[in-house]
């Protein structure tokens, strides 16, 4: 008798052990998703993409689609259209300042974005999921990010890009738009300062 009434304790205990691995395991995944440093897949349909094994994706000028209309209140509270920006190549970070690939990019992003801008180069970041302005603002000014950021804190700019283009899909991503407003890359890692001008060379040097 004795053994029988273990017997439904010692399964109920498993069953709850099994929950709570289970419950562990989505946690987990949903921390590396949160702030995921690279990926390769692209956004539904016809992408017409080369991803290299770096995680960058590009796509030739004939095949390139429009970017989607990202516009929002900034960091410091202005407004800001990307729409405006056209003529001018745009690059376009999407970053946390509780992410750490985006702390190490970072330095890269501000020092290129100066240098770059008498080449017809703006940068926007899409600051996402900080809830709290003040953490984003001290990121910016601990890296010496001087270009405007759209605060996003619930990540809709993101959903706004269109199927079958490259959309960002991890935290950081970057996307580029070439002067006509279309997307001419993505990157889901983040990019070192050499990585970022390599990427940027091609596209300066279009007609």
């Amino acid at each position: 008798m004795s053994a029988a009434r273990r017997t439904p304790q010692s399964r109920h205990t498993r069953s709850g052990r099994a929950v709570l691995l289970s419950a562990g395991a989505v946690t987990a995944a949903l921390a590396l998703t949160a702030c995921a440093s690279g990926g390769t897949s692209g956004g539904s349909g016809n992408t017409n993409y080369i991803t290299g094994s770096d995680g960058v994706a590009t796509v030739k000028k004939a095949d390139r689609k429009s970017g989607p209309q990202l516009d929002g209140e900034t960091l410091e509270g202005k407004q800001l259209d990307v729409t405006d920006l056209k003529g001018k190549i745009v690059v376009l970070n999407i970053w946390g300042s509780w992410c750490p690939p985006c702390r190490a990019e970072a330095p890269g992003f501000a020092k290129v974005s100066k240098e770059s801008k008498a080449q017809g180069v703006e940068f926007v970041g899409i600051n996402t999921r900080d809830t709290d302005r003040a953490p984003a603002k001290e990121f910016e000014k601990n890296f010496g990010v001087t270009y405007p950021s759209l605060y996003d804190p619930m990540g809709k700019l993101m959903l706004r890009f269109p199927k079958g283009t490259l959309n960002p899909q991890s935290i950081p991503s970057t996307v580029v738009l070439d002067r006509d407003g279309k997307i001419a890359v993505r990157s889901l890692t983040a990019l070192s300062e050499e990585k970022l001008r390599s990427i940027l060379k091609p596209l300066i040097a279009e007609k």
